[in-house]
Parts: C-alpha cells; sequence; structure tokens
C-alpha cells in the first residue's frame, strides 16, 4: 500500500523540523514537503498532490483559512487537517467551513497527530475534544435560544415583565422599581421585541406560560 503523502504548511521553520521528523518515524506516512506560508503551501500543493495536509491558521500573507478554501477549490480530494495553537470561534469555524477535514491543536501528541492523518486518509475527520465540544455548544445554543427566549432578557427586563404579568401599570412598575415612567416604557419596548411580542397582554401570556409570573 502506498504512504500517505503529506504537505507541511506552518510559518515556523521548528514546527515543520519536528513535524517531519516525528512523522518520518510513522510507518506508511511520507511528508514530501514544506511550505513557510500559504502561498507556497498551494503552489507545492499543485506540484505534489499530497493526500494530507498540516495547515496551520496564523500565516502572511495568506492565513490558513485562505489558503484552505483555495486548496479545496484546486484539490477537493484532498485532506487539510488543521494543526494550530488556536481555539477561538473566529479563526475555527470558518476554516471547517473552508472546507478543512480535521482540527487538531499543537498540544496533541506525535501519534495522536500520526492517528488523524491516517483517519484523513480513510475519510474519517478527526476533532480535537476541545473543538468537538465547542461545535456541540454552538449547535446547541440556537435550540436553547429559540425555545426559550426569555433568557435573552436583562435582570431588569425580567423584573418588567414579571410585574406587567402580575397586571401593574407603567406607573406601579415604576414606582416598585424606583424607575422613571420612560425607563418602564423603555424595557417593555426591549422585552417585547425579544420574546417576539407585539403588546403587554401577549407578554403577561407568555410569562404565565412559562411560570415567570410570581
Amino acid at each position: 500500500m502506498a504512504d500517505i503523502r503529506v504537505l507541511l504548511v506552518d510559518d515556523h521553520e521548528m514546527v515543520r523540523i519536528g513535524l517531519a521528523a516525528v512523522l518520518s518515524t510513522e510507518e506508511g506516512i511520507e511528508v514530501i514537503g514544506e511550505a513557510g506560508n500559504g502561498m507556497d503551501g498551494l503552489r507545492l500543493a499543485q506540484e505534489y498532490i499530497p493526500d494530507v495536509v498540516l495547515m496551520d491558521l496564523v500565516m502572511e500573507p495568506m492565513d490558513g483559512i485562505e489558503t484552505t478554501k483555495r486548496l479545496m477549490e484546486q484539490q477537493p480530494s484532498c485532506k487539510v487537517i488543521v494543526l494550530t495553537s488556536f481555539l477561538d470561534d473566529e479563526k475555527m469555524y470558518p476554516v471547517i467551513e473552508a472546507g478543512a477535514f480535521s482540527y487538531l491543536l499543537k498540544t496533541s501528541r506525535a501519534g495522536e497527530i500520526a492517528d488523524a492523518i491516517r483517519a484523513a486518509a480513510r475519510g474519517q475527520s478527526v476533532l480535537e475534544s476541545q473543538v468537538a465540544s465547542k461545535m456541540m455548544s454552538r449547535f446547541r445554543k440556537p435550540l436553547q435560544d429559540a425555545s426559550l427566549p426569555h433568557e435573552e432578557l436583562t435582570e431588569r427586563e425580567m423584573e418588567v415583565l414579571k410585574l406587567i404579568a402580575l397586571g401593574k401599570s407603567n406607573q406601579e412598575v415604576a414606582d416598585d422599581l424606583f424607575i422613571g415612567i420612560k425607563t418602564v416604557k423603555y424595557h417593555l419596548t426591549n422585552l417585547f421585541s425579544k420574546l417576539g411580542v407585539e403588546d403587554r397582554t401577549q407578554a403577561a401570556i407568555y410569562a404565565h406560560r412559562h411560570g415567570l409570573a410570581e
């Protein structure tokens, strides 16, 4: 069986040297080239046609997100494994949407990286556990927000909602909370929008249905 051909794209030379050294000891894996930036990575990918690319994210003049996007347009069968120190949303989600096949942190052990390369060659994605947890949280949150819109209310807006659910007027709400009438109206406008209701009556009904009224 032919070796899995791997291209390394990382702007830190010592990282590339280290990866090349540890992967050279792994059976069935061959490092066929190294690039210090995204532009060179694309050029070498066209020249060598790798099976797998280990891709850093933060590089100049072209970062890993744009490099991954362009590589997928040119070679859709190539598997990009992101290998980075970053776990922030503004980098992780865009590169996955761009076509990254797997996402690992540079704290991963050499054996884990090699296993991810072999898995990618079999068509299996690998996500580092912290990455998987963040993705699950991202996809669960919209469902929670959609079913419980009152969770978006501020503490003050919730207080106003509970009082109007008790049938209190704007003036009574203002007196109870020691705020002005204009402030009450401001909070009402905001909570109506967040709850998706049109008036006090609908807001009160919502509060009672969800057990928010005292």
